[in-house]
C-alpha cells in the first residue's frame, strides 16, 4: 500500500530590504568660534525675554543644542556668561544711541551743513540736538528692551566702574561706547561755545543721573505702566532740563 507523503509549502521568499528613504537629521556642528557665539545669543535671549536673573548656563547649553559641558571651553560659569551678555547689552544701548544721533543728523541736508558750518547758531543747535540724541537714545533703549537694559547694570563690580577704555564688545558701530558717546557730545557743547571747560568737568555724571533715574522711574518706580506718550513728554522735557542746567 502506497504511503502519500504531504507536500511541504516552501516559506514565502523574504522580502527584499528596501534603503530607508527617511533622510538621517543632520548633525548640529559648531566649527571653532561658532559655539561661544551660540551660547552667547542664548544668553541675550534669555536676558530679553527675564533680565539678567534668566541667565543661565544649562538652559543657554541647551537651547544652543550642545551638552553643558561644551559650554566651559568658553565660558567658565554662569558669571562669564552674564559679562559677555552685560557687554552685547552696552553695544547695543550704544547702537540705539547712535541711531537717534544719525536721525538727528538727517534733518540736515548736506548743502545746509556746508553753507553753515561756519555759523555759531547753527553748531550750537547741532551741539544741542546730538546731546538730546543720545539722551533719548538710551531711554528708548530702557523701554524696548527691558530686560537687557536691567543686564547692562546688572553686574555690581563691573557697574562701579565708569567704561572709559575702548572695548570692542561694549562699543557700538562708532566704536564708542555708551559713555564716550555721551562725553563726546557733552564736548560737542563744549567746541560750540555753550558749556564752559569748568562746567564740562563732571557733566557727565549729572546728565547720566538725571537720564538714568528717569527710565529707572518708568521701569520700577511711579512712572512703571504708564503710556508711552507720557514717557515721552516725560522724557523730552527732562532732556531740554538737562541741557539748559549744563
Amino acid at each position: 500500500m502506497t504511503r502519500n507523503t504531504p507536500t511541504v509549502a516552501e516559506p514565502p521568499p523574504a522580502p527584499t530590504t528596501q534603503p530607508d528613504s527617511t533622510p538621517t537629521p543632520a548633525r548640529t556642528t559648531y566649527r571653532h568660534g561658532d559655539l561661544r557665539r551660540a551660547l552667547l545669543d542664548a544668553g541675550i535671549d534669555l536676558a530679553r525675554a527675564g533680565g539678567p536673573e534668566a541667565i543661565v548656563l544649562r538652559e543657554a547649553t541647551r537651547r544652543a543644542g550642545v551638552v553643558p559641558n561644551a559650554a566651559y571651553r568658553h565660558f567658565a560659569n554662569r558669571q562669564d556668561l552674564l559679562e559677555a551678555v552685560r557687554a552685547a547689552a552696552l553695544s547695543q544701548l550704544a547702537m540705539e544711541m547712535e541711531a537717534a544721533m544719525e536721525a538727528e543728523r538727517a534733518t540736515v541736508s548736506p548743502e545746509d551743513e556746508q553753507v553753515d558750518a561756519a555759523d555759531a547758531a547753527d553748531a550750537a543747535t547741532r551741539a544741542r540736538a546730538m546731546l538730546r540724541a543720545v539722551g533719548r537714545g538710551y531711554l528708548r533703549y530702557a523701554q524696548r528692551e527691558t530686560g537687557l537694559f536691567r543686564t547692562a547694570f546688572s553686574v555690581r563690580e563691573q557697574a562701579r566702574q565708569v567704561e572709559e577704555e575702548a572695548d570692542p564688545a561694549k562699543a557700538g558701530n562708532s566704536g564708542l561706547n555708551p559713555f564716550q558717546l555721551l562725553s563726546a557730545a557733552l564736548d560737542g557743547l563744549v567746541t560750540a561755545g555753550l558749556l564752559s571747560s569748568g562746567r564740562r568737568r563732571g557733566a557727565e555724571y549729572l546728565a547720566w543721573a538725571a537720564v538714568h533715574g528717569l527710565a529707572m522711574l518708568a521701569l520700577d518706580g511711579p512712572l512703571h505702566g504708564r503710556p508711552a506718550e507720557e514717557i515721552d513728554a516725560l522724557s523730552q522735557r527732562l532732556l531740554e532740563m538737562v541741557e539748559q542746567g549744563l
